[in-house]
């Protein structure tokens, strides 16, 4: 809302932007980030997806009302960014604890210690890249930082990376300054998290784990990078929770380690990487960057055919987890839900015949719900109805073929959209799935690319 009153004030209209009481902070740090300090806001109070028609009509008449023709009649200011330290400045100096301290009160930390950023650490980390400490790699919104080469150095140290993390570290800033990742939006409501997935020999090379309790915290690599990730979103972009404005997740979740893929595993039973599926080579370091809203329940499937464990999965995971996503994400066209399968299990459905097409074929045509059931779950977030999105064209036919309520319509909105990578406990039959967030942080890659002495550099 906030975005299109700008472009609406920079055009000489002045606008009134009705907003949530829960949302008046982000709502300003929003307006600020688009140069306007003080652009109009009524507020709505309360939360009017719970509000009875008659309250919400009472409140619109006695105080938004009120409120928007106040915000047309008081004249606009432009915003005033406060002054920041420059990238070799000296910001503070003191004992470690006293450090821990200054960087917490300032919101540059996320109350976890950090390694501080010294001038000699953070060169250390340059040393790994062959790109200029002053490059800059994109604005990012919302709060209009710029991230360059320096500064992802910088949060490396402070998040306990290594310094040969660098190339790694470099490729998911890459990845989330994509303008089509929208880390801008990485504050709303539904309080996703990106998830790292890595793919190529770096994971070996780094000491990644692929295999048992891939995605609990305790190897450095896994951990540290995806707690690097977190740490620059809050610090570059400017995401902070409260006393901070600008994170909204409403309940949201903690980091996510980096998923790497266990590559062995996926050569010996004869399908591709996940490289691959993501239109790279097989070989390819890479890393995809992808929002998660939430993660199924451990999924545990039995059988020794393809069918046996799709059945399990596509209830499980895909019915059970992931359906509740999809009137949000048919209103808006996009949806890239990931399945993590256990080595044993990937590998008894390859042994059948099968590959990742056709797990995704079977998960679109057998993953179905009575489309009034789905449309009424969303709970006032979007007020999608399929057919409507049909006629505009957003989603296929499959979502409209009679005007039944209870026909049976897709979970996902397009096979080649599901995502597949193969890790975990190769010594156990469990799945897990991944619900990502429509068009906030879809799966996007970048190479790592490595610099020059490399192996001169890892010695």
């Amino acid at each position: 809302m906030l975005r299109a009153s700008a472009v609406a004030e920079k055009a000489g209209v002045r606008t009134a932007s009705i907003v949530a009481t829960g949302f008046l902070k982000q709502a300003h740090a929003i307006a600020r980030a688009q140069g306007g300090e003080n652009m109009a806001v009524a507020e709505y109070p309360g939360v009017p997806m719970i509000d009875s028609p008659e309250e919400l009509r009472r409140k619109v008449a006695e105080v938004v009302v009120e409120n928007i023709i106040k915000g047309l009649t008081t004249p606009a200011r432009d915003a005033v960014k406060p002054a920041e330290p420059g990238p070799k400045d000296i910001v503070f100096k003191g004992t470690l604890d006293e450090v821990q301290q200054f960087f917490y009160k300032n919101m540059w930390s996320e109350g976890l210690p950090i390694i501080p950023p010294t001038v000699e650490r953070v060169e250390k980390f340059l040393r790994f890249t062959d790109r200029s400490p002053d490059e800059v790699i994109a604005t990012l919104l919302p709060e209009n930082r710029q991230a360059t080469v320096w500064n992802v150095a910088v949060n490396g140290v402070m998040a306990g990376c290594r310094p040969e993390y660098m190339p790694i570290l470099l490729a998911v800033v890459d990845a989330i300054s994509d303008p089509e990742f929208r880390v801008g939006d990485a504050g709303s409501t539904p309080g996703w998290e990106p998830l790292i997935v890595l793919s190529g020999p770096i994971m070996k090379e780094l000491d990644f784990n692929y295999g048992a309790s891939v995605m609990r915290v305790g190897r450095q690599a896994n951990t540290s990078i995806g707690r690097f990730l977190r740490l620059y979103m809050r610090n570059i972009p400017g995401l902070r929770i409260p006393p901070g404005d600008t994170d909204k997740g409403s309940i949201a979740q903690t980091f996510n380690v980096v998923m790497a893929e266990n590559e062995d595993a996926v050569a010996d039973m004869g399908w591709q990487p996940y490289s691959v599926d993501r239109g790279f080579k097989a070989g390819d370091n890479l890393v995809t960057v992808i929002s998660v809203t939430s993660i199924s329940p451990p999924t545990y499937s039995g059988g020794h055919t393809a069918a046996q464990h799709m059945e399990t999965i596509a209830e499980l995971i895909g019915q059970r987890s992931m359906a509740y996503w999809t009137a949000t994400a048919a209103h808006v066209g996009q949806f890239y839900p990931l399945f993590c399968l256990g080595p044993s299990i990937a590998g008894v459905i390859a042994k059948d015949g099968w590959s990742k097409d056709d797990i995704r074929k079977y998960l679109y045509e057998n993953v179905r719900m009575p489309a009034a059931k789905l449309e009424r779950l969303q709970g006032g977030l979007t007020n999608c109805v399929f057919c409507e999105e049909v006629e505009r064209g957003v989603i296929s036919k499959d979502f409209c073929l009679s005007a039944d309520p209870n026909r049976m319509v897709p979970i996902f909105l397009k096979p080649e959209w599901i995502q597949i990578v193969v890790s975990g406990d190769p010594g156990r039959n469990q799945s897990k799935g991944y619900c990502q967030n429509h068009k906030q942080g879809p799966p996007t890659s970048r190479k790592v690319v490595l610099p020059a002495k490399w192996k001169e550099l890892r010695g």
